[in-house]
């Protein structure tokens, strides 16, 4: 009892210095297929504590001004393992290392796919969009409260 008091404690007090915000990020890229495609947004949390499996935004080892996306699969010396779940798109830790901690920007909450196009309205259609279109990155508490810039992640 007393260590969720303390998880929630430290967590209101990242709140309270603005380190749990919530923003938008968009993918671009495939690496993350299928878990997301490119036009999925990405619901994010920044300073939200990564755990293995999380799907992170952070910024690139060798670009960083470049945000990308992948899972954090395990933290090692000197920060976090991180892979995408395409097995064909080797733009991850496979082939830069490592990432440091500091580069690792927000934690995923939830994916938000984008509606069918115009040739796919049929009531059908904009029901199976509606069940797969909004879907928990995994299970996480409770939203910050400031809403933060729109990330544009590879």
């Amino acid at each position: 009892m007393q260590d969720q008091l303390d998880e929630r404690g430290h967590e209101l007090e990242r709140e309270r210095r603005g380190l749990l915000r919530v923003g938008l990020a968009e993918v671009y890229n495939p690496s993350m297929v299928p878990t997301l495609n490119p036009g999925d947004q990405l619901v994010v949390r920044y300073g939200a504590p990564v755990r293995p499996g999380d799907v992170v935004v952070l910024r690139h080892p060798f670009r960083q001004d470049l945000l990308i996306v992948k899972r954090a699969v395990e933290r090692r010396d000197g920060g976090w393992w991180v892979m995408g779940d395409n097995p064909l798109v080797e733009n991850d830790s496979r082939e830069f290392g490592t990432v440091p901690e500091e580069f690792v920007v927000a934690r995923a909450w939830l994916r938000l796919r984008p509606p069918p196009g115009a040739g796919q309205r049929s009531a059908g259609a904009l029901l199976s969009w509606a069940a797969a279109a909004v879907r928990p990155m995994r299970s996480a508490g409770s939203a910050g409260r400031a809403f933060s810039r729109r990330l544009r992640a590879r």
